[in-house]
């Protein structure tokens, strides 16, 4: 019995030692994983541009901001509203830009981020033959939450609603214009999102789910690249900028399809130089009047309930009621990116976002 006292005294030694090593073992094993470097957007790697964009999100966008639209460049671009994108950064405000429709008869349908079983999604924008449901968002500019009232395509010619679009005749011939009224359908709180609880409340009518089905184009590669170029400039996200992002649309060249980072400052005294040169040579055929309203109700770009092969170049569908904005709150005036212009054509002012950037 002696000659086991000794092992008998060594034993709770033993045992505590060995709860030492393996609670530092567990320690070890679960300790947290340090902390991500920040991101360095000025003075790092410029491939930090080339992350992919998230399309799911625990938190919703940001409001969308207050900004103008610049005047179109030429005939047969299209208006592509600016909106919130995501990285592993954060939301980043993608500009608004003039596009070059990819082909005769292509309507922009923006795409929008949704509340989907607790998360927020983004479903994203395309090019089709009609406008399908962009989840009741008001972009504003034409987007007001449903269908485009800011132009429809005659054959291959895209005409111009000066009343929601800002348009500069010397440049562009093919305008009309027609007067939208907005009703109570019309959301005009700047919200980002549909659905969750907060969100804008509408879903897919029958005819937006009708060009869901139609075939449809992806991005161009311009459209690609201002996203690029956002997802790299560290002012764009909404930690740096609280919504107040510093380019929120893109301008172009005067007369030139080629788009700016910035808006010229002498923008203003070129156009004149421009003038008489693109009178002679721009100068419509007798059939198509250069600023002359057309008659009737511009199209509301909407498919009808059932996909169609071709349209009618010279019919013109009504508008859906709850589809006319009131006072125009689409067409800010956009001439430059930090001024507030008044709107055309009478006083009211429509949805914030819609007005001249502080």
């Amino acid at each position: 019995m002696n000659a086991y006292a000794p092992l008998a005294r060594l034993r709770p030694l033993a045992a505590a030692a060995l709860m030492t090593l393996c609670a530092g073992a567990v320690a070890q094993t679960y300790a947290p994983p340090p902390a991500p470097a920040a991101p360095a957007y000025d003075n790092g790697d410029p491939a930090n541009a080339n992350l992919a964009p998230i399309d799911r999100s625990p938190q919703p966008p940001p409001p969308l901001p207050v900004y103008a639209q610049p005047p179109a460049p030429g005939d047969g671009y299209m208006w592509v509203p600016g909106y919130w994108s995501l990285n592993r950064y954060g939301f980043f405000w993608v500009p608004g830009a003039w596009v070059l429709a990819p082909y005769a008869g292509a309507l922009w349908t923006p795409g929008y981020w949704g509340f989907v079983d607790g998360i927020y999604r983004w479903h994203a924008g395309y090019w089709g033959p009609h406008i399908g449901f962009y989840g009741g968002i008001n972009y504003g500019f034409g987007y007001i939450g449903i269908g485009y009232v800011g132009g429809y395509w005659n054959h291959d010619r895209f005409y111009y609603n000066r009343a929601v679009t800002n348009v500069n005749v010397t440049r562009v011939t093919n305008v009309y214009n027609h007067t939208v009224v907005v009703n109570n359908n019309i959301d005009n709180r700047r919200v980002s999102y549909n659905g969750g609880p907060a969100g804008i409340q509408r879903r897919a009518d029958p005819r937006e789910l009708a060009a869901r089905n139609e075939p449809h184009h992806p991005p161009t590669d311009m459209q690609r690249g201002f996203v690029r170029t956002a997802g790299g400039n560290r002012a764009q996200f909404f930690d740096h900028n609280q919504g107040r992002p510093p380019q929120a649309f893109i301008e172009h060249a005067p007369g030139r399809g080629q788009p700016q980072a910035r808006p010229p400052h002498n923008a203003p005294t070129a156009q004149p130089q421009m003038q008489p040169q693109a009178r002679p040579h721009q100068a419509p055929p007798p059939s198509r009047p250069q600023s002359g309203p057309r008659p009737g109700p511009a199209p509301d770009n909407l498919a009808p309930h059932a996909p169609r092969e071709s349209r009618e170049p010279h019919a013109a569908p009504a508008n859906r009621p709850e589809a006319r904005p009131q006072g125009n709150p689409q067409h800010g005036g956009g001439r430059s990116p930090g001024r507030q212009e008044p709107q055309r054509g009478g006083g009211d002012r429509g949805a914030p976002h819609e007005r001249g950037r502080d």
